[in-house]
């Protein structure tokens, strides 16, 4: 059923999901089979590639832009909003302005204290990322290791 709203025509919901439908069948691939991999070789994992892309040094780059750079600024941000409100504020004395001042004052302090303990957080979880990834690598290399696989030359020791 196709109406028109506006002067726009427009198609019923089951118009609509049949041509969505024809639409997909024509786009199905048949080269595309579960018993094969493509032509070319494997392909990435689904989602994303099929190697590692942040390394430890990345992550310790990022931690260390947040410590040195975004909490830096955030901090310098929030005092220099608190010098010229605070400012304002004594200008204003004795107004209405000075107190509806002071609450904006409150509720930037918060907003400030909030992004500073979520940079503070992001920094945190990207070391300790780097130090959990390590210790899995090492506990899988020290399990591999342990190993013991059967030897005709055990009984020789």
């Amino acid at each position: 059923m196709i109406t028109s709203i506006g002067g726009w025509p427009t198609m019923g919901f089951d118009e609509e999901w049949a041509e969505l439908r024809a639409e997909a069948a024509e786009r199905r691939s048949t080269a595309m089979r579960l018993n094969r991999l493509p032509e070319d070789g494997p392909g990435p994992s689904p989602g994303g590639t099929s190697k590692l892309v942040s390394t430890p040094s990345e992550k310790n780059a990022a931690a260390g832009t947040i410590q040195n750079e975004l909490l830096t600024s955030t901090r310098n941000a929030g005092e220099h909003a608190d010098e010229a409100n605070g400012s304002a504020v004594r200008a204003f004395n004795g107004w209405v302005t000075a107190t509806a001042l002071k609450e904006v004052q409150s509720t930037w302090d918060g907003q400030v204290k909030t992004l500073m303990g979520r940079l503070r957080k992001e920094r945190d979880g990207l070391r300790d990322t780097v130090t959990t990834l390590a210790g899995v690598d090492v506990d899988r290399r020290d399990r591999i290791n342990g190993i013991k696989t059967p030897s005709v030359f055990d009984g020789y020791k």
